[in-house]
């Protein structure tokens, strides 16, 4: 028997890929969709799921000078690296389909026109149909060298029966202009995959759910050095066995954490979302409504 659209059943999924294997990811993907789909409408996967966030690789990158071994792994990430149009985009719709949910889930993406890489959120709709991509606006610190820019056009957002989907990839939420270009759209269901594992994250995503009035799901990775392949060992030797802790959570309009935040551990974060509260949240804070002063400030996108 159907539930009623103003519940939710959201999935949070914290995990490590394959490292640096796409096809034997994506089996990860499967998997981990078949065994928490039951009870879901719409799971979040963490950024750069596919093919990994390569924490710790410097891709042999120096102010004046770049590496032929640096150069040599740039073209491993990039043959690993998704591609909408390809069977890529094929596998990941079917299973989207086969579970009946929505699927949002972050990839490094390669395009068929250029040798660039994006930091890319991909969402799927329970038909298996893409609906559409956020690309990264701004790649973080030593990001930049492997991850390109990506325009005002990847600022979307998505109607669906549960309401409006959007959202930002990892520091993306710490750039406000790029939050108020979220919240213009009405935005209701906020994801935020992210790399950040750091305590003041989960204040972060409370302050951004109170803002926005909208309901916050952020999914980090949970990945140890020892899950590196051997050949990669050399560029965490120096690291912590931990190299990400974690700390997805989900977080109400009102700020109040219904899940997470997760550290330590892989695992999976299962709340049933009421929808009606987004409404009652926005009582005495609107961003957009009555708490915006348009007669005061003006807010344009370039492109």
């Amino acid at each position: 028997m159907p539930h009623p659209y103003n519940i939710l059943r959201a999935c949070v999924i914290q995990d490590s890929p394959v490292f640096f294997d796409k096809a034997a990811t994506l089996e990860k993907v499967k998997k981990l969709v078949d065994q928490h789909s039951t009870n879901c409408d719409l799971m979040l996967f963490p950024e750069s799921f596919i093919p990994a966030y390569p924490r710790g690789f410097d891709f042999g990158a120096k102010v004046g000078s770049r590496s032929m071994e640096g150069r040599e792994l740039y073209h491993t990430y990039w043959r690993e690296s998704f591609e909408l149009g390809t069977e890529d985009e094929e596998q990941l719709s079917e299973i989207a389909r086969l579970a009946s949910i929505f699927l949002v889930i972050g990839v490094t993406e390669r395009t068929a026109k250029n040798g660039s890489l994006y930091c890319s959120m991909l969402y799927f709709n329970p038909e298996g149909k893409l609906m559409g991509v956020h690309r990264k606006i701004k790649p973080t610190g030593t990001e930049r060298l492997i991850w390109a820019e990506a325009g005002a056009e990847s600022l979307v957002s998505f109607q669906t029966p549960y309401g409006i989907m959007g959202g930002l990839i990892c520091w993306e939420n710490y750039m406000p202009l790029a939050r108020m270009a979220m919240y213009k759209q009405g935005v209701q269901l906020y994801m935020a995959p992210t790399a950040d594992s750091r305590t003041a994250w989960t204040a972060s995503m409370q302050h951004i759910a109170l803002e926005g009035r909208c309901f916050v799901l952020a999914a980090n990775q949970f990945i140890s050095k020892s899950e590196y392949p051997e050949k990669y060992q050399k560029f965490v030797k120096e690291e912590d066995e931990i190299l990400c802790r974690g700390g997805s959570l989900i977080v109400s309009p009102l700020g109040e954490i219904l899940a997470g935040p997760l550290y330590g551990e892989a695992g999976v974060l299962s709340v049933e979302l009421d929808l009606d509260m987004i409404i009652k949240a926005k009582l005495d804070f609107d961003p957009i409504g009555h708490y915006n002063r348009s007669d005061i400030f003006n807010f344009s996108i370039n492109g």
